[in-house]
């Protein structure tokens, strides 16, 4: 059984918490044989080289000038040649990394590699010239092999023995997998980055309040309408945007006057759609059936897309794509040079009327969250942190990397307010923050703030 797992090292240097669960996964499968694949400068041998010794005997690192500034598409026909030159049974992706937190890499490189795809992988269940797998919402799927996999947040890569060996590393050039370097790089992005600044948006006023007023205080907001956002309406339009489902509706209503709808995500149906429609902007919402879809239109169709947008505005000419980037810590304003624009748009969960989140900060009273959460009648909620520690599972993640939500109360514990957190949650009515210290960066994006540990809080409540 051959297997490439497709890596990419990070702003830290260190492999993404999600290609690190797609190596795992691949390590476990009996007698299989791994090549682990990544693009990027000569310095990610020292990281691929470290990678080896947990199994993979072999590393191919795509590194030439011509691969630099590469988008989604961009690089996801980069690594489309080196894997059919590898001709491997399973390919392996992380649903997607931290430095573009996209998700589309995955399903547009099954496009250009002809391979069939299951995403969100929860579980590898059987592989036997079919794979079946348990995935995040869609059950269980099976694929014809050759098959790519996108592997969620679903185990922790082991660590490697002390009698390990090193593997080889193999650098390889454009011409080394008969690249056509005007679909490289830059050149072959369709996609531009126009302008960043610091992500400063979901900023509250925070009014400090004791213990005792906490139950008054949720009452208070279940009882307040539930304000939508008010989306700023570009002056000038476009000509028509057209929706794939009727979830993009409230963003494509700010840059144009004519909404069209596709109700269907099956992929063939969406691009008859645009075919028909000839639309200056197509519309996805952010649940995994459509960012799949999306991503597999685009890859069809050679064109940009955009992933996560929270806003967009328009010139009546061009659609500018605004997302968060780098963990949430910068806004991206991006623009398509191809037509029809393409964008996701984050669309958030339904998850009741009130939300309890708990952080690392309360790892020791897990129990103690679950059952005040339980007494509110609240869904319970993570941060990235408390998941990465194995608090709590990856479904209960709120965030850039989890799930939007917009709650009518939301309440974070323990959570010191990482912006990559804050984008997951700032559509929640009401935030109440609960944590011991007073300078953490949650209270500058809650209404109410409790400066305490959360067992003194709840002492008198539970």
């Amino acid at each position: 059984m051959k297997i490439i797992v497709c890596v990419r090292q990070g702003a830290d240097g260190e492999l993404s918490p999600f290609d690190a669960c797609a190596y795992e996964e691949a390590l476990k499968i009996k007698d299989a044989e791994i090549t682990l694949l990544s693009m990027g400068p000569p310095a990610v041998s020292d990281l691929l080289l470290r990678l080896t010794r947990l199994g993979a005997k072999r590393a191919i690192l795509l590194s030439d000038t011509a691969f630099a500034g590469a988008d989604t598409l961009a690089t996801a026909y980069t690594l489309s040649l080196a894997i059919k030159k590898l001709s491997p049974d399973l390919i392996f992706c992380g649903r997607q990394t931290l430095v573009g937190d996209t998700a589309q890499v995955g399903p547009m490189l099954s496009v250009f590699a002809e391979t069939s795809l299951i995403t969100n992988v929860m579980a590898i269940k059987s592989v036997n010239g079919v794979i079946t797998c348990d995935t995040r919402s869609e059950g269980e799927k099976s694929a014809k092999l050759p098959a790519l996999l996108t592997i969620e947040r679903i185990n922790n890569l082991r660590l490697p023995s002390i009698t390990s060996k090193v593997g080889e590393v193999e650098v390889w050039s454009a011409k080394d997998i008969d690249a056509d370097t005007s679909k490289c790089g830059l050149s072959g992005s369709p996609t531009r980055v126009i302008e960043t600044t610091e992500n400063t948006s979901g900023r509250r006023r925070c009014k400090f309040i004791s213990a005792s007023e906490l139950n008054s205080v949720i009452e208070s907001a279940l009882k307040k309408p539930l304000k939508e956002t008010e989306a700023e309406i570009s002056e000038n339009k476009l000509n028509r945007v057209l929706c794939i489902t009727a979830k993009p509706y409230g963003y494509a209503k700010t840059v144009s006057d004519n909404v069209v709808f596709c109700e269907t995500l099956k992929v063939d149906g969406v691009i008859s759609a645009i075919k028909a429609e000839k639309p200056d902007a197509v519309l996805f919402g952010s649940d995994d059936p459509s960012k799949r879809t999306a991503a597999l239109v685009a890859a069809k169709l050679k064109s940009g897309l955009c992933a996560d947008c929270t806003k967009l505005s328009t010139d009546g000419e061009t659609l500018y794509m605004i997302r968060p980037a780098l963990s949430g810590s910068v806004m991206a304003k991006i623009k398509s040079l191809s037509a029809p624009a393409m964008a996701t748009v984050r669309t958030t969960q339904n998850a009741g009327n009130i939300v309890v989140a708990a952080g690392f900060g309360v790892r020791d009273s897990l129990e103690g969250v679950k059952a005040f959460a339980n007494n509110l009648g609240a869904a319970l909620a993570a941060s990235r942190k408390a998941v990465d520690n194995d608090i709590l599972p990856y479904k209960y993640q709120v965030g850039l990397t989890g799930k939007t939500v917009s709650p009518a109360v939301y309440i974070a514990i323990g959570i010191s307010g990482a912006v990559h957190h804050i984008v997951g949650m700032d559509k929640a009515g009401t935030v109440i923050a609960v944590n011991p210290d007073r300078n953490a960066n949650v209270f500058d994006y809650a209404d109410y703030g409790i400066v305490d540990k959360f067992e003194n809080v709840v002492g008198g409540i539970l």
